[in-house]
């Protein structure tokens, strides 16, 4: 979808963006639901030459904001692909109610793209549909003078990178198993910026990453890690992006019982975030030091599956008790975890489909954050300006020996049936060297959703790559700042 100024050629559709409470001046019949956030309404044109009108709410005026725009792109930009419009524009009088004026602010139209490109994504790899024809052009502005192109760029590379993300959880099992996944990996970053090493096989077991190697022993397929340098800046602070990379769970030999199982392919959420998140910053080519770690692997039950009671020993000294094999995410990224600092990172965060818990205590459109205070704030920052939304949750000191076990060091999974999440992060600390600043993020419940809404679409969310790349970023204007990095 190119963005388009001037008025040389005659647009198909006319999006009117309306605020609750504000004036309408068009002689159209809106109602006052109509005008609600979210809602949008068709006036068809009476004949061919004449104009269709796309009316999209925002909702009140005083919490626009420009996630409230991405969501009305996401809207527009869907209603009129799935009538087969191919160009449209905006009303300039929609504009002054917006911004004051027919000139959009950079940002804007950046949140526009973005909007617009991920509200009409689609998956359908797997069906036989007739592709709607895209929509070739959005004019924002009668205005000769904008120059918008690289702010919509910069939208369609956000909107690029967490579509990657999306494609990657969206995937059937049978074409996404860890060693498909790593081989996407390896396609994704061909012939970029990045180093890529994967730690299989007699490697895991030299490194000990034993935690990978027990949830892994169950499946056809062999476990992995997978490695992604990138180094925009060799001075700059060595920061750890892990992500938890499950492309099947099953439950292991805790096996789970529900009538629709599907789902399950979801939990390599955060891999796929870390993945977007990566390739937006090597295409921004941000002035960074990143490492991104993703174990993979599958849960699955055979006969060589690791079982409950099993003991489970980390190169740090720790050994872990198996106490259920469904609670598998916390043991592939403890191996995770120490590996970055055996790298040097001094700032890790972790990002995982790891809990059913987490939605319990926070509905389905917040994630979850533990960890260091200061980052924990700068992500529920971030979270509401860039619509992955994130919420702090208490790491209790004295939980811990809710954890313990008779035969180990620790219990993978807490002997109390409360605050999953929260003993979910409290393990992962245990790993954690104390020099190191780290978050550990929980999107079991945001990784996707069951209809479409704005710019999210039936299916996976693409959650986190925005948090996290917008995270870096920000990090980096700190630094050159002279703030806290």
């Amino acid at each position: 979808m190119e963005i388009k100024t001037g008025t040389e050629q005659h647009a198909k559709v006319l999006i009117e963006l309306v605020f609750s409470d504000g004036g309408y001046v068009p002689g159209l019949p809106i109602s006052a639901n109509m005008k609600e956030r979210g809602a949008q309404a068709w006036f068809y044109g009476r004949n061919s030459g004449e104009q269709d009108i796309l009316i999209i709410g925002l909702g009140a005026r005083g919490k626009f904001s420009l996630e409230v725009l991405r969501e009305a792109a996401g809207s527009a930009g869907r209603a009129i692909q799935e009538i087969g419009k191919t160009t449209a524009e905006i009303d300039p009088s929609s504009l002054q109610d917006l911004f004051g004026s027919t000139v959009w602010p950079h940002e804007a139209v950046a949140a526009w793209t973005e909007g617009w490109e991920l509200g009409t994504y689609t998956f359908h790899k797997y069906k036989m549909v007739e592709k709607q024809p895209p929509v070739e052009w959005v004019r924002l502005s009668p205005d000769q003078q904008g120059e918008y192109a690289s702010a919509a760029e910069l939208g369609r590379i956000r909107a690029a990178a967490t579509s990657l993300a999306r494609d990657l959880c969206n995937e059937a099992a049978s074409d996404l198993n860890p060693s498909s996944f790593v081989a996407r990996i390896r396609q994704v970053f061909d012939g970029r910026n990045v180093k890529i090493h994967v730690y299989e096989g007699e490697e895991l077991k030299q490194r000990q990453m034993n935690g990978l190697l027990a949830v892994g022993a169950g499946s056809k397929y062999p476990p992995a890690m997978v490695e992604i340098s990138y180094t925009g800046d060799p001075d700059a602070e060595h920061l750890a992006l892990i992500g938890k990379g499950i492309t099947f769970d099953m439950g292991g030999m805790n096996l789970k019982n529900a009538r629709d199982l599907s789902d399950a392919r979801f939990d390599m959420g955060g891999a796929a975030a870390v993945i977007g998140a990566m390739d937006m910053l090597e295409r921004l080519e941000v002035k960074a030091r990143i490492s991104v770690l993703i174990p993979i692997a599958d849960n699955v039950p055979d006969g060589g599956a690791f079982l409950p009671s099993d003991v489970v020993r980390y190169p740090n000294g720790l050994s872990v008790q198996v106490v259920n094999t469904d609670a598998e995410g916390r043991l592939i990224l403890a191996d995770a975890i120490l590996h970055a600092i055996r790298s040097g990172a001094r700032q890790i965060i972790d990002v995982a489909t790891l809990t059913g818990a987490v939605g319990h205590a926070l509905g389905l459109k917040v994630a979850g954050i533990w960890g260091d205070d200061e980052y924990a704030g700068q992500f529920m920052r971030i979270g509401e300006r860039n619509g992955d939304r994130i919420w702090q949750l208490p790491l209790v000191d004295e939980d811990e020996e809710l954890l313990s076990s008779p035969y180990a060091d620790l219990a993978n999974l807490a002997s109390s049936p409360y605050g999953g999440a929260n003993m979910a992060a409290l393990f992962l600390r245990r790993f954690v060297d104390s020099k190191a600043r780290w978050c550990h993020i929980d999107m079991a419940n945001t990784v996707q959703v069951p209809a479409s809404r704005g710019y999210k679409v039936t299916g996976a969310t693409g959650y986190g790559v925005r948090l996290l790349a917008d995270f870096v970023r920000e990090q980096i204007t700190a630094s050159s700042k002279g703030g806290k990095s």
